[in-house]
């Protein structure tokens, strides 16, 4: 395994003074991969004050120090310096009741969520595996340090974490550990919901359909109002899919960008509250769109999601049903309303889902490739698109006698003409439909 050099410059401080150290967790699970690690965690047997002594000369990070942990500023980043530890109960299923500090990197790796994570690299020492992660990551099997069900009360947020690191790294669950992440999934609602955000946002970019199916009961754990949407069927000749299949497909069919997959993740939240079926037995959802929206907007509060996040992906869901068109005017009002980036994403997610009906029908998809060139046209034309783009200003109507308000409610009606078409983008046109309407 190879390590940076200000890793191993670090373990080489720690072991020079007489302290085993190691390379530790995710960092060796990627490089057993061959990945490239994102930062690198260590462990020793120093204890923090021997720490903080070996790198007195270095800039220290000491917030986690009661618990162990000394960070190393480097030009690098910081490296996390954690002293070998094993813990007490987790009666908040997050913190350990305590701490003790052990001398042995075996007693450390034990207290770990999975095998795969509880791995250890020294240069000097060799590779530590106590409990076979690198056996399970070549068999592709997820399964937890020691048994599972002790392992998720202490923290339940490792339940998520075991389903991104099934789908990052394509790996199957064991058996006992799925039993228990399902049985043990209640104790997820005693979690922060800003950590619970977190991990659902490093976990959406990954997921294609089959994850989203595979892992559908521990997703509706943390968001309830997917629990009825699972086997839902719409009673719709248009749909083969039951509900929440259609949103799997719908997901995994969008670019993995964040707004995009929580938008395709919410977008029919709105179905189970408006479904209701005809005298034929068909199903309707009217007004689903709407009450989605209002749905995404409490559901991305409650998880506390950033606010401009949680705006476009409501904008986006209560858009959904109001197909673009293929036309330069239309879009250009969209795009005057709604602005570029939202209007892109929207086209994304109306075209995974009509692409998302599982039922053969042939789908008008091709409007979406005439939609994109329209949209480069519009762009190429350099649009006028909203007030600021117009060829007149506030000045410019100052100067004719308009004043306060009726500034601003000239500039909308010359924006609106422009839209529609009636007025070109030009001074002097702009101001002769002013002089002689307005």
């Amino acid at each position: 395994m190879n390590l940076p050099d200000y890793v191993t410059e670090c373990l080489d401080a720690l072991e020079n003074a007489g302290f085993a150290a190691y390379a530790v967790g995710g960092c060796v699970r990627d490089a057993w991969l061959g990945l490239m690690p994102q930062d690198f965690d260590l462990c020793t047997e120093a204890l923090p004050g021997e720490t903080e002594a070996i790198f007195g000369d270095r800039r220290l990070v000491l917030a986690g120090e009661k618990h162990g942990t000394v960070g190393v500023v480097t030009d690098f980043g910081v490296v996390e310096i954690t002293t070998f530890r094993t813990e007490g109960a987790y009666r908040d299923n997050r913190h350990p009741d305590w701490v003790k500090f052990v001398p042995e990197v075996e007693q450390d790796l034990a207290r770990r969520d999975f095998t795969i994570n509880a791995m250890a690299y020294s240069p000097k020492r060799g590779f530590a595996d106590p409990f076979g992660g690198r056996a399970d990551l070549e068999a592709k099997v997820l399964r937890t340090v020691g048994a599972p069900e002790k392992r998720f009360q202490e923290d339940s947020l490792r339940i998520l974490r075991g389903v991104r690191f099934a789908v990052r790294y394509g790996l199957t669950v064991e058996p006992e550990t799925e039993k228990a992440m399902r049985s043990q999934a209640h104790l997820m609602d005693n979690l922060a919901r800003e950590r619970v955000f977190e991990e659902l946002c490093k976990l959406l970019p990954l997921v294609n359909t089959a994850d989203l199916i595979r892992f559908a009961p521990l997703l509706a754990a943390v968001i309830p109002e997917l629990g009825p949407m699972i086997g839902f069927d719409q009673h719709s000749p248009h749909h083969a899919y039951d509900l929440y299949t259609h949103v799997a497909h719908v997901v995994a069919g969008v670019p993995a960008e964040l707004p995009l997959r929580w938008a395709a993740l919410l977008h029919d939240v709105g179905k189970i509250p408006t479904f209701t079926q005809d005298a034929n037995g068909r199903g309707h959802f009217y007004g689903h769109a709407q009450a989605g929206a209002e749905m995404a907007d409490e559901i991305l509060r409650r998880l506390k999601a950033p606010t401009a996040l949680r705006q476009q992906v409501v904008t986006l869901v209560a858009g959904h049903m109001t197909r673009l068109e293929p036309s330069k005017k239309a879009l250009r009002r969209q795009l005057g309303r709604l602005g570029w980036d939202t209007v892109e994403k929207l086209l994304y997610l109306q075209e995974a889902d009509m692409g998302s009906k599982g039922t053969g029908e042939p789908a008008d998809m091709a409007q979406f490739s005439l939609i994109r060139s329209l949209l480069e046209e519009i762009k190429l034309e350099n649009a006028c698109l909203s007030v600021k783009d117009l060829a007149v200003n506030g000045h410019d109507l100052m100067a004719l006698g308009f004043a306060g308000k009726a500034i601003g409610d000239c500039l909308n009606t010359l924006l609106e003409q422009v839209l529609e078409e009636k007025l070109p983008n030009e001074k002097q046109a702009l101001l002769q439909f002013v002089q002689t309407n307005l």
